[in-house]
């Protein structure tokens, strides 16, 4: 609604131009490239929430069973296991993934240099914990595949001259068209929005992602969601 308020009262101060057909027709190619370019982008970046879903998922069942396998250690190694994991859950669901990969090769270091009594239980969560770094490894490239600066910048700049031209061209002093073209700028000024949310991980369809690795934490690990 701001967005399309602002329109509106812009429509009403900018001066409006009647264009030359060689002008409108720069404006539809403009228009095309920009629609050709960014419906890909968006899709891929609707997809990268969607593979992080169930990539966080496995991530957490994984946590869940490793967590499992330290039942039958001492009080205070068991006590001393799960603290580390649940930090590691906690800097994953705050996505400080730098720091969360440093804890996490802690805990391998950990399981690697034990040398007391429960060495069988802690051998066999270093093979879990070494057999998850290929989901690991996916959830890192999913959060790194984001839009790149030069995709941006293209972006940018087909949805800048697109919308000089919605706003600029005249279309009469009527004031159903005027809100019309208000709302077709408020679209276009929001998919790009949304192409920001989904990328930066803010968007509505993104932000259940870390939820069970949350609830993990919340139940002590009774239970994911």
């Amino acid at each position: 609604m701001f967005f399309a308020v602002a329109y509106f009262i812009a429509l009403g101060l900018i001066p409006r131009y009647t264009f030359e057909p060689a002008t409108l027709a720069l404006f539809s190619v403009n228009s095309f490239l920009y629609g050709f370019y960014i419906s890909p982008v968006l899709a891929a970046q609707k997809a990268r929430i969607e593979d992080l879903h169930r990539i966080v998922r496995a991530e957490a069942n994984a946590v869940f069973a490793m967590v499992l396998s330290t039942k039958k250690m001492p009080k205070a190694l068991r006590t001393s296991f799960q603290d580390t994991f649940t930090q590691y859950l906690k800097l994953s669901a705050a996505e400080k993934h730098k720091a969360a990969e440093d804890t996490y090769e802690e805990l391998i270091s950990r399981c690697v240099d034990y040398k007391g009594e429960s060495h069988e239980d802690v051998d066999k969560l270093l093979d879990k914990v070494v057999a998850n770094q290929q989901n690991r490894t996916n959830m890192t490239m999913q959060m790194a595949n984001k839009v790149y600066s030069n995709e941006w910048m293209i972006m940018l700049v087909l949805f800048s001259i697109t919308l000089t031209f919605i706003l600029l061209i005249d279309t009469g002093s009527m004031i159903a068209i005027r809100v019309v073209t208000a709302l077709l700028a408020t679209g276009l000024t929001m998919l790009m929005i949304n192409l920001l949310k989904l990328n930066t991980l803010t968007h509505k369809k993104a932000r259940s992602v870390w939820e069970p690795l949350k609830t993990l934490i919340e139940t002590r690990y009774y239970r994911i969601d």
